[in-house]
């Protein structure tokens, strides 16, 4: 833990929203998966990523999943704990998204930050008696590297993740703590990242000394 005062970034997509039963419902309605019972993120994306043209199906779904269909995805589990236990101790905390406007594989022409920022707004993120986060603390970025400098320039103490690369780029900040949050990963995280399965361990790991 950093001696600093602890200001906090967090990834949106498949860390603070769980597209896992859209995508198979998703995935199931496309034709591309036959398997019963929801599956993860990284199980369906292999699977697709397998069959003819199967990078493009797989850009396909997500396009949906991020923009037209966005709204039939939930909040992961113990967010809004962590949220509040952060406005409890006066805690900032930024959303910080590696999100492009539009999706070339998206006919629609949904804006997909525009749609995201919806997602929150149906799920209270900007309310008071809500998660009481401010609109100006949510930042998107096109590039991945983007999205490290303004990790940068928030001067996050913490940082959490489902993507490893993330913080295998050499352009991470090395004072920022690592926090991969990947439910159903079985190897061990790279090292310097600390493996976080539910946002019950990130709160109990972000907390233990605040």
């Amino acid at each position: 833990m950093s001696s600093a005062p602890p200001i906090c970034g967090i990834d949106f997509d498949n860390t603070i929203v769980t597209y896992d039963e859209l995508l198979t419902k998703i995935a199931r309605e496309r034709g591309l998966i036959h398997a019963s019972g929801v599956q993860s993120k990284r199980s369906i994306r292999d699977q697709i990523r397998q069959l003819p043209d199967g990078e493009i199906e797989w850009q396909k779904c997500q396009a949906l999943l991020y923009g037209q269909r966005i709204s039939e995805a939930t909040l992961a589990h113990g967010v809004s704990a962590f949220f509040l236990s952060c406005r409890e101790r006066a805690i900032p905390v930024y959303i910080v998204s590696h999100k492009t406007e539009y999706s070339s594989y998206d006919a629609s022409g949904t804006n997909l930050r525009a749609a995201a920022l919806d997602w929150m707004r149906a799920n209270r993120f900007f309310e008071p008696d809500g998660l009481g986060l401010e609109p100006n603390s949510v930042f998107f970025a096109s590039t991945r590297s983007a999205k490290i400098e303004r990790i940068r320039h928030l001067a996050c103490t913490h940082f959490i993740d489902d993507l490893e690369e993330t913080f295998l780029e050499d352009t991470f900040p090395g004072a920022t703590a690592r926090i991969l949050y990947e439910p159903s990963r079985q190897g061990p995280p790279p090292p310097g990242v600390a493996l976080m399965r539910t946002w019950q361990e990130i709160r109990d790991y972000f907390f233990s000394a605040n």
